[in-house]
């Protein structure tokens, strides 16, 4: 019985990934449609710098990653050891969106 209810739980939560994906792309297909029946004109200049953002979030969580390890070393409690590795790791990620950031402003210049 365990097992069956285990599987429900992960069969629910990817059916529920497919259909957020579904919906979404579904809703972003209908209003570009919208727009260009309109003839309001599509600016693509948002997807230029997509994978320098993801990069550099990616970047900044791999370092926050590597620099939360340090925390596993110490003798810190459970509770305090897993609040500063996540702590850490998003405060690196964070900073791989503000990095981004910057490096998008250079390069639109």
């Amino acid at each position: 019985m365990k097992e069956l209810n285990e599987l429900l739980v992960v069969l629910t939560v990817v059916v529920a990934a497919i259909l957020m994906v579904f919906i979404i792309t579904r809703y972003s297909y209908l209003v570009k449609k919208a727009m260009i029946e309109r003839g309001v004109v599509l600016n693509q200049n948002n997807d230029r710098f997509k994978y320098l953002d993801i990069g550099c979030i990616a970047f900044g969580l791999g370092i926050g990653l590597v620099a939360s390890s340090i925390f596993t070393t110490m003798e810190l409690t459970e509770d305090t050891m897993d609040l500063l590795i996540w702590g850490t790791i998003l405060i690196f990620g964070a900073g791989g969106l503000v990095l981004a950031h910057f490096i998008r402003k250079r390069l639109e210049k």
